[in-house]
């Protein structure tokens, strides 16, 4: 987990702890209704900034492609999906990070460029 994310988990888990033992809770300090929450808020947050409707499920997704195209471990990726390898990270998302998608051989060549030249100096 990201420290920014542990961090925001910890500083909600203080505001709700008075009242449950779940960091999201709602009034009553009772476990969230996914249902509830998805036509309450997630639904209309969607619409308000101009997004398409889709499942909150699909952030994930989003997740793992932007932490790919950032050039994150796939490993650590995996693990922060529950997957136990790499395989379905690669099989799934690849195919939506162009630097990973890439058949002309010219990231290879740019290391071998890098090499080259370091040997020059």
């Amino acid at each position: 987990m990201s420290p920014k994310v542990y961090e925001a988990l910890k500083i909600q888990k203080q505001i709700t702890s008075k009242r449950s033992e779940f960091v999201f809770c709602n009034r009553t300090g009772e476990a969230l209704d996914y249902r509830l929450v998805n036509r309450r808020v997630w639904h209309p947050l969607l619409r308000h900034l101009g997004l398409e409707s889709r499942r909150a499920y699909q952030s994930r997704h989003t997740a793992a492609t932007l932490w790919l195209s950032a050039g994150e471990n796939p490993e650590w990726i995996a693990r922060q999906l529950g997957h136990s390898t790499t395989e379905m990270l690669f099989r799934v998302y690849s195919r939506y990070v162009p630097n990973m998608t890439r058949r002309d051989g010219s990231a290879f060549e740019a290391m071998l460029e890098n090499v080259t030249m370091m040997e020059n100096i």
